[in-house]
């Protein structure tokens, strides 16, 4: 096995391990009484919600396949919804997999079933994701704003850490930040002097990307995009918060108290396989801060984890298997 297949090898396995081990701690911290607990509230939850979560989340995603055209439209394309939807539930399904790489794969998807250059297909979801970046981050501020004691409580170590080392090393930032800039006009230069072929591809997909990231700017519906933008979070928080009625210690969970616990449970997600052992453990912590018992958050976090895993289980496969049948006249 070379450098290179071993390093994927890792990236897949690590992830996962660390995810099984998170799982085995969840398991060794709690007592047989606990865990009986915990089985006994997912055994009696109130699935009707459940059932409201699965429809919550996938409205939220054929919102984002809806709102992918419209990034898409500046640069000339216009797929159909469906090819569209189905690109993003495999790339659901794939990032369960090997994080991130449903980003290449819903691409690399457009691009085959569409006959849209993937730098531009990619380009245009690198455009999504800065518009995500902006929605995580003003619901942390308004997480921030309504449970700022709490929050701060829960993230306090990773700030401690990060202000710690930023004092310890007062240049280091700085110094990191010009040799990036000098390498990045050096890379910017060689790329446009080069007559090199491989240089000039990837030139070419440079501006690709660039093309898609802009399109943003340059579409005719950017308020639809924003409204749809809006919608895919408001369904994510929804989708979540209406869990809490599953179970009835937390159906009188307050929305602040929820949306702290979201917060912290989105930041799992890149952690492990999808939030894999990971998610449930975290939503129960931040929940024990509110007063919340161990077994209903850990209750809470798994019904939730595995009903919005199993929905892009069935959705990817299904997807996987029916692009094909759905496009076999072109």
């Amino acid at each position: 096995m070379n450098k290179k297949t071993t390093i994927k090898t890792l990236k897949i396995v690590v992830p996962i391990l660390f995810g099984v081990f998170l799982i085995w701690l969840t398991y060794t911290k709690t007592t047989p009484n606990e865990r009986a607990d915990v089985i006994k509230y997912i055994k009696e939850a109130n699935y009707f919600w459940v059932a409201i979560s699965l429809l919550l989340g996938t409205l939220s995603h054929a919102s984002r396949a809806y709102r992918w055209k419209f990034t898409l439209a500046p640069l000339g394309y216009t797929p159909k919804f469906l090819n569209s939807f189905m690109a993003v539930m495999i790339a659901y399904f794939a990032n369960l997999g090997i994080p991130r790489s449903g980003e290449v794969l819903r691409a690399t998807t457009l691009s085959t079933y569409e006959n849209i250059p993937f730098e531009k297909a990619f380009g245009t979801i690198v455009a999504e994701r800065i518009a995500d970046l902006i929605m995580s981050l003003l619901f942390i501020l308004l997480a921030l704003v309504l449970q700022y004691d709490m929050i701060t409580e829960v993230l306090s170590s990773t700030f401690i850490a990060f202000q710690n080392k930023a004092t310890n090393n007062p240049n280091s930032i700085l110094i990191f930040g010009i040799v990036v800039l000098l390498i990045s006009i050096g890379i910017y230069i060689l790329l446009q002097k080069s007559k090199s072929l491989l240089l000039q591809k990837i030139k070419g997909f440079i501006n690709g990307l660039k093309e898609g990231v802009f399109s943003i700017i340059t579409m005719k519906n950017k308020w639809a995009f924003i409204a749809h933008t809006f919608f895919i979070w408001i369904m994510y928080f929804l989708m979540f918060y209406v869990i809490f009625f599953c179970i009835e210690e937390t159906i009188n969970t307050p929305i602040s108290t929820a949306l702290v616990a979201f917060v912290t449970g989105s930041f799992t997600i890149a952690a492990t396989n999808g939030g894999l052992g990971s998610y449930p453990l975290v939503i129960e912590e931040t929940l024990n801060f509110f007063g919340i018992s161990n077994q209903s958050g850990l209750a809470i976090g798994w019904i939730l984890w595995s009903a919005q895993t199993l929905l892009n289980i069935v959705a990817g496969v299904l997807s996987f298997f029916f692009l094909p049948i759905y496009n076999r006249t072109k």
